[in-house]
């Protein structure tokens, strides 16, 4: 008589791949992100340059979902469109997917290898992150990003050495434009937000597009920041206003060593 089947290992079988099969799938796409990526960072430079984003905006799905006025289009139009859609969306899901691997070796060796974040030594990504663009984000030295951020950076977003960000940080470096008729996106590399060094962004705040936060200010948490910020400032409130001044003499580094598995 033949051996009956094993049920359980079929079984097993089939919960591996459900499991697994969303990272096998991540590395058989790796090429493609990778080469998107080259090709939307050239693209970035070039339109850097010329201080607007004409040259980037063929990803329009990526800006906004609703930048346009809705036109009839032809079948072929929208059998072209469709795929460009799907990688855009693949693109969000993995990006979420990505901020939670318990691992941080992992983690950091995706952002910077496959999405090509400008990420710092011994600099360290908490769990769950939410990032635009990777590829126009740069975090410095030694920086600690909290659980549970938002980092918009398809108009770029560079944050300095050793800089804490607290849980729940959300930074927002475009959005829609509540006057113009069609609903679209403001876009503009002037957009871009810069943190500077040893600043302290503190939990639940929100920065927006166009500001500049000086080396070593604390925001203070639920702040919601609408314009730049003068170094060693203590801003707090809704929107941000100086409540008081921070020593000028910092001198400490963060060593790198994350909580492990988150």
């Amino acid at each position: 008589m033949e051996p009956m089947p094993n049920v359980e290992s079929y079984i097993l079988l089939l919960l591996a791949l459900i499991v697994c099969g969303k990272w096998i799938a991540f590395i058989l796409m790796c090429p493609l992100l990778v080469a998107f990526r080259i090709r939307k960072e050239k693209s970035w430079k070039s339109s850097e340059n010329q201080h607007n984003r004409t040259a980037d905006k063929p990803d329009e799905a990526e800006t906004c979902a609703t930048d346009r006025t809705p036109t009839r289009k032809s079948f072929l139009h929208k059998v072209l469109q469709t795929p460009q859609y799907y990688f855009f969306g693949y693109r969000r899901y993995i990006d979420f997917q990505v901020g939670l691997i318990p691992s941080h070796t992992i983690r950091n060796f995706i952002y910077r290898k496959i999405f090509g974040v400008k990420l710092g030594k011994m600099a360290t990504i908490y769990w769950g992150a939410e990032i635009r663009d990777h590829h126009k984000l740069k975090i410095g030295r030694g920086t600690i990003i909290g659980d549970q951020v938002i980092l918009d950076a398809r108009n770029g977003i560079e944050i300095g050495d050793n800089v804490n960000f607290s849980s729940n940080v959300h930074i927002w470096t475009e959005q829609h434009d509540h006057r113009d008729p069609d609903f679209a996106c403001n876009s503009s590399a002037a957009f871009k937000v810069t943190i500077g060094n040893r600043a302290w962004i503190g939990p639940g705040t929100t920065i927006l597009h166009s500001v500049n936060i000086g080396e070593g200010a604390v925001i203070a948490a639920g702040a919601v920041v609408t314009k730049d910020v003068e170094p060693f400032a203590i801003m707090a409130g809704i929107p941000a206003r100086k409540i008081g001044e921070r020593n000028h003499n910092l001198r400490y580094e963060f060593n790198g060593y994350p909580a492990p598995f988150y």
